[in-house]
């Protein structure tokens, strides 16, 4: 989450009078994330987060997004949700931008996450995607092989800028894994984006799931990598198997994993690493200075995806045998 984008008290009451809200109390801007505008509301009712859309999130995609949400929830996952209008419609319109209420969801995301907290997190991920199964929208992976190509165009000529050599490094990569990047593999709804920030937990208890604007329809197991490479490092950069293990354990206590799904788990390791690596990258050399957000370092990432080069199976990440 992150504010981009500013509103006025007087707009923002305006566009509460089209829902069953309540008054509005207080609100204050949320700094955490990259990608929407988002604002904490408090209200003579609920709690709610506010998120007006914008970069890197298309209006065609957001009903794929807040209808995802919905049908999760109904699934026993639970996620915030999105707050209808009186008029019965998802979307409204402030300052310009599509914008949302969604519910507030209680709990915190934990800054040192332990061994129990990354199990707890694998469960919740492959009931995700257990739930997602039958949801009936689709919506294609724009952060996928081809979309690293673009996002790279945008920021290849600077990259020097960031590390010496990384021109020539990430060129390089990115031709590999479009030569090796696993196919036929078990595809359905994954989240894409299962940082620690985006998983709230009531103190040992994961109470939610958020942030799914970057859900999309990819290989169920590139979404394990994501959650590998977001939480199984620690600050040093080092990786720790005991969190991996546990990470693992917990996603197949609910949905195992086949064969070929752990075979491919080193590329799919390296390709996450590098889709995060890449969005960093564009966001560190284009993010406006004075924008109320938090630039995260893509080195990393470029880190962690040299560490995966080194891996040549899925028992490096902790799998039991």
């Amino acid at each position: 989450m992150a504010v981009y984008t500013d509103i006025s008290e007087d707009d923002l009451k305006w566009f509460l009078t089209e829902y069953d809200a309540g008054t509005l109390l207080s609100y204050k801007g949320i700094a955490e994330g990259v990608e929407n505008s988002n604002f904490l509301l408090h209200t003579t009712k609920d709690p709610l987060i506010l998120t007006l859309y914008e970069k890197r999130v298309e209006k065609n995609d957001l009903p794929f997004f807040l209808g995802l949400m919905q049908h999760l929830a109904a699934g026993g996952v639970s996620c915030p949700l999105p707050l209808p209008r009186k008029d019965g419609a998802l979307l409204g319109t402030l300052s310009d931008r599509p914008a949302a209420l969604i519910s507030f969801l209680e709990g915190m995301w934990l800054r040192k996450p332990e061994a129990k907290h990354c199990r707890e997190v694998g469960k919740a991920l492959a009931k995700m995607h257990v739930a997602g199964e039958d949801f009936a929208l689709k919506r294609p992976n724009a952060l996928s092989v081809d979309g690293w190509k673009v996002l790279w165009e945008k920021s290849e000529a600077r990259a020097d800028e960031v590390e010496k050599g990384l021109q020539n490094e990430i060129s390089a990569e990115l031709d590999f894994l479009a030569t090796h990047w696993p196919k036929d593999l078990p595809v359905g709804v994954i989240h894409a984006d299962l940082f620690p920030d985006n998983v709230f937990f009531l103190g040992d208890e994961l109470s939610g799931l958020i942030d799914f604007y970057f859900a999309c329809n990819d290989l169920l197991a590139y979404d394990v990598s994501i959650i590998l490479n977001a939480w199984c490092f620690e600050k040093d950069g080092a990786y720790n198997i005991t969190k991996g293990m546990a990470m693992l354990e917990g996603y197949q206590s609910v949905r195992p994993l086949s064969d070929a799904e752990l075979t491919a788990l080193p590329i799919l390791s390296r390709g996450s690493a590098l889709r995060f690596f890449l969005t960093r990258l564009f966001d560190w050399l284009t993010t406006p200075e004075g924008a109320l957000v938090t630039k995260k370092d893509p080195l990393e990432y470029l880190r962690k995806l040299r560490f995966h080069r080194q891996i040549a199976s899925a028992a490096e990440y902790g799998l039991a045998v």
